[in-house]
Formats: structure tokens, C-alpha cells, sequence
């Protein structure tokens, strides 16, 4: 067998294939034929990269290495296009070795010799090793951005035609990237002398390389991502907000678009919603069962305030998205109102503010009770003003969802106290806070478990404010090691950290009273309440994060406070 280049060759290597999905995937780019295999036929990838491999006498590399010196005389673009990497020359036998993903074509000998005045020698590896190392050599998308084309015989207007084309083709791969990368966010943030690009990755921010030329194109890239959400290109003095409904990935993308002037241009914020990924369940949030049973009879009351509380991206929006899930019903009217819509749920209203034209969450929440609503969602408690309707709302038979930027549960009581709302109120509203957090989980393929310190257990117990008596129970803990799973973090994913206070008699009194956020939080703790950190411990001691992650969220909470 050669090539599979037709699809009778493909249906042999994977005799599961259909003749159509053969054909699609012979019609799709070089650089997805072996993973879109994968998926259609139902194997592993690299058992298909076996077979291929003997059908060709190629050899394998399970392998691949960026940082290839040995590509300066090839384009990025054709290496990106043809999805292959340079891994060594040998001048005595005046040849080039390459990896590549798929078998090479005739065209790719050709174009190798007459760039190199090398004979190349092919090996095939899995793809995502193959083009994360093109990325991480080259930049991601830094095909697209090829500053000198193959065919050099081409007019001033194909030029231009060309350029555009190039600079629709590198934010696509640029979003495409940060998806495959779980990423939340992407920041372009323009320097003195550079374009400086990151993803924000389970809470973290992380460089990503860019091709060296994307100085050149910065004001084409900043200028296509806002036409592409409709924004005023010519407007770089004032910050603007818009939207993307991205369509290149597999599901449907909300890209939300913010601008920023800075120094050196106008710094772009784009976060990925993937609306999939919002259909959030109560039972998928990660919260134990002891915590779900004080939230889930008060989500059942027909009246009161439950709040929701900690910093920005702490998933206040994504618990409260689940709650709304769980409690929708068909003889329950559901209004939400929220900056921005997020995530779309089926069955409930949705509303979205826009303080351009008076739309805020003040405004809004008073013509949503003229709409005879049971529940009502409120993005977030600004104000005095919000507060207060939501209060009063509460009281008039409606059950009220919310947030608040406070650092724990208790504080969440002192912040509406400080908006002026009075004590006995929000002792006769509120029925329950709970407070959260998002710490990285560590990645299941290469955790590993070591026996830990005493001494330094006992300090970690001590910083997290817990007794001593809890160090008996943990033998063994779980450190991040790395891997390609994990892209050598040591995690994937995140897990969360929850308290929920259910406001009782004994914390009523207090409330009305004025007393502390601190003389309340221990009053909780007493009656029950887990804490952020006794959560975080209960994670260690199940291998789901690491001592290391709690220590720095504690680190964290004790800067706060």
C-alpha cells in the first residue's frame, strides 16, 4: 500500500469507516486528517500511525521536540500547512529529517529540495505533539502570518488580498489555539516593541509564543477582531465592548470583545464562552453532599435572598447558572437579569442590561416584578439601590438570586449592612450565603503520591486554621509531576471550595445586633459551617488537588482579609 490518497486505501487502514467519512476526511487540511481518523473510525490515533507508518515504511516518533533550528530556509507557512516539523540534518548524506502527521506528497519532497538543497526524510508523529511543537517554535498562527509567500508572482492587489486573508487566518487559529488549550481568556496587550499574546488557563495566565514579524501586522489583528464584533474600528480612544459568535470550532463560541487604550495601542480582551460548557448541573460543580444538603431545601423556599459570593472568576455566575437548572419547573416563572448573558437556559427569561441607555440592575429589577416572576436571578448587587428592591422583593413572596464581591460567607452581611440596607431586614431576607473559590485540580494521568512531611503538615493546618487532630487522617498526598496531558503543569482543570451559612436564629440575633463579620463566621463554624479551607483540606486528603494549591488559595485569603 502507499499513500492513502484514496478512499478505498483509507477503508482498509480503518476498515469502520464509511465511504463518505473516508472521503471527508481526504478533503479536509493534512494537519486534521490523523486526529478527524481517529475520531470517525474509532481508534487510537496512534494505532492508526502504526498502521499507516508500515503501509509507507515510515518510521515513528512518539517524541517531537520544538525549538528546531533547522528551518530557517523553509517558510513557516508551508511548515504549518503541511502540518511538519525539522528535527536534524545530516550534511554528510546531504538530508533533512522531518516529522510530519500524515504521509508526504510528492509536492512536499519538491518543495523541501528546492529550499534546502536537502533530500528530506519523512517520520510520522502524532499530530497534536507535531503542531504544538510548530506552535511553540514558531508561534501560534505563525503561518498565517508569512511575510514572504511561496509564489512571489503576484500583483500589489493580490498582495493586499493576500495579507487579509493571512490576518483572518491567524485569529482564527489564535481562538481555535486557546480552545484546545481549555483556555478562558485571550489578552493581545500591544508593547513598546512587540504584541504580547496570553491565555488565561485554569486561573492562570500564560504566555504564549507569536511570531517574531507580528509587530508588522498588530493594527490589522486589533483592527480585524473588532470588525469581527462590529465595533467602531476608527474609535481607539475609548474603551468598547462587543460580541463574536464564533463558528470555526466544532460547537458554537460567545467570544466576549473588551478594548482598552494603553500607551502602545489598544489592549484586547476576548473570553471564551463556550455555550456547551455552560450547561452546568448542581451535581457537576464539585459540591459535597453535607453542603448540597443546606443548599438545596432553601432553594426550594418560595421567598428569600440567596447569595453567592467571592472575587472575579471565582464561578459565581456558573453556580448560580446550576441553581437556576435546578429549580426551573414549568409552573415556576424565572426572570433573569444579568451583565452579560453568559450562558442561554431554556425555559426562563433573560434579560441584559445596558447602562447606555438607564437598562442597570436597578432599573431592570423594578419592571421584573411587574412581571409576576417566582424566581429572579440578579447578576450581581452593586448598589444601594439594587440591594434594597432586592430585599424588598424578597419580602413580597419572591425567592432572590444574587452576588456579592466579599471574600467569605460572613462578610457577604457586612456588605449590605455597609450599602445602608438595616439588620433587621436582612435578618428577615436572607436565608443563606455561600462563598467560593477555584483551585486547580490535579491532572489524573500523572499525579503521584508521596508520604508527607509531619512538621510540615502541621503548618499547613496552622496556616489553614484548622486543629491539629485532622494531620492523623492523610498518610499520603498528591503532587503535580507533568505530563503531555496536563502540557507539564501537573494540573487540568479546576475544582471548587465552598462554605454555605444558613442564616438561623443564632446568627439572626447577631445580625440585628451589628455585630462582627468575625464574630458571626465563628458563630457558623460552630453550628456546623465548613469552611473555604477546611473544603481545600478535604480535597488534599482525597488526592483531588494539592497541599501546594491550598497553601497558595490560603496565602491568598489571608491577604484579603
Amino acid at each position: 500500500m502507499s499513500l492513502p490518497a484514496t478512499v478505498e486505501e483509507l477503508i482498509s487502514i480503518a476498515d469502520s469507516l464509511n465511504e463518505s467519512s473516508a472521503a471527508e476526511i481526504l478533503d479536509s487540511p493534512r494537519r486534521e486528517r490523523l486526529q478527524l481518523l481517529a475520531e470517525k473510525s474509532g481508534i487510537n490515533e496512534w494505532d492508526l500511525l502504526e498502521k499507516i507508518a508500515a503501509a509507507n515504511t515510515l518510521p515513528l516518533h512518539s517524541q517531537i521536540e520544538a525549538g528546531s533550528s533547522h528551518a530557517e530556509n523553509i517558510p513557516t507557512r508551508m511548515l504549518s500547512e503541511y502540518a511538519c516539523l525539522p528535527m536534524s540534518i545530516d550534511p554528510q548524506a546531504e538530508s533533512i529529517d522531518l516529522v510530519t502527521t500524515w504521509p508526504p506528497e510528492a509536492i512536499m519532497d519538491q518543495w523541501v529540495y528546492a529550499l534546502t538543497g536537502l533530500r528530506p526524510r519523512w517520520s510520522l508523529g502524532p499530530s497534536k505533539k507535531v503542531l504544538d511543537a510548530i506552535n511553540q517554535t514558531f508561534g501560534v498562527g505563525s503561518g498565517s502570518l508569512e511575510s514572504s509567500e511561496l509564489d512571489l508572482q503576484t500583483s500589489e492587489q493580490e498582495d493586499d488580498e493576500d495579507e487579509d486573508a493571512a490576518i483572518i487566518r491567524f485569529v482564527n487559529e489564535v481562538i481555535l489555539q486557546a480552545l484546545a488549550d481549555r483556555a478562558t481568556d485571550i489578552h493581545f496587550e500591544p508593547q513598546k516593541k512587540s504584541l504580547t499574546l496570553r491565555y488565561r488557563v485554569d486561573g492562570h495566565l500564560i504566555p504564549i509564543q507569536v511570531p517574531e514579524n507580528l509587530i508588522h501586522f498588530q493594527d490589522a489583528i486589533i483592527a480585524r477582531i473588532k470588525v469581527m464584533a462590529r465595533l467602531n474600528i476608527s474609535e481607539r480612544r475609548r474603551p468598547q465592548d462587543g460580541r463574536i459568535s464564533f463558528r470555526g470550532a466544532k460547537e458554537p463560541v460567545d467570544v466576549r470583545i473588551s478594548t482598552l487604550p494603553t500607551m502602545y495601542g489598544e489592549s484586547l480582551s476576548l473570553r471564551l464562552l463556550n455555550q456547551d460548557s455552560g450547561t452546568v448541573n448542581i451535581g457537576d460543580l464539585g459540591i459535597s453532599q453535607d453542603i448540597r444538603d443546606v443548599i438545596e431545601p432553601v432553594l426550594l423556599k418560595p421567598h428569600g435572598i440567596i447569595l453567592v459570593t467571592g472575587p472575579t472568576g471565582s464561578g459565581k455566575s456558573t453556580t448560580l447558572n446550576a441553581f437556576i437548572r435546578k429549580i426551573r419547573a414549568p409552573e415556576r416563572r424565572i426572570v433573569t437579569i444579568e451583565d452579560p448573558i453568559e450562558y442561554e437556559v431554556s425555559g426562563i427569561n433573560q434579560t441584559q442590561i445596558n447602562n447606555d441607555i438607564g437598562l442597570t440592575f436597578a432599573q431592570a429589577l423594578r419592571h421584573v416584578l411587574r412581571q409576576d416572576p417566582d424566581v429572579i436571578m440578579v447578576g450581581e448587587i452593586r448598589d444601594t439601590e439594587t440591594a434594597s428592591i432586592a430585599v424588598r422583593a424578597s419580602l413580597t413572596g419572591h425567592l432572590v438570586l444574587s452576588t456579592l464581591h466579599t471574600n467569605d460567607a460572613a462578610g457577604a452581611l457586612a456588605r449590605l449592612i455597609d450599602m445602608e440596607i438595616e439588620p433587621f431586614l436582612i435578618a428577615s431576607s436572607v436565608e443563606l450565603v455561600m462563598a467560593q473559590r477555584l483551585v486547580r485540580r490535579l491532572c489524573p494521568v500523572c499525579a503521584i503520591k508521596e508520604v508527607p512531611n509531619p512538621t510540615m503538615l502541621k503548618a499547613c493546618l496552622a496556616a489553614l486554621d484548622m486543629d491539629a487532630s485532622v494531620q492523623g487522617r492523610i498518610d499520603t498526598i498528591a503532587e503535580p509531576a507533568g505530563c503531555e496531558h496536563c502540557q507539564n503543569t501537573g494540573y487540568r482543570g479546576r475544582i471548587g471550595l465552598f462554605e454555605a451559612m444558613r442564616i438561623e436564629d443564632s446568627l439572626n440575633n447577631l445580625i440585628v445586633q451589628r455585630r462582627s463579620s468575625r464574630e458571626i463566621r465563628e458563630t457558623a463554624i460552630r453550628s456546623g459551617m465548613r469552611t473555604l479551607q477546611a473544603c481545600g483540606w478535604h480535597h488534599v486528603e482525597n488526592h483531588r488537588t494539592s497541599l501546594e494549591e491550598i497553601m497558595r488559595f490560603a496565602q491568598e485569603i489571608g491577604s484579603e482579609q
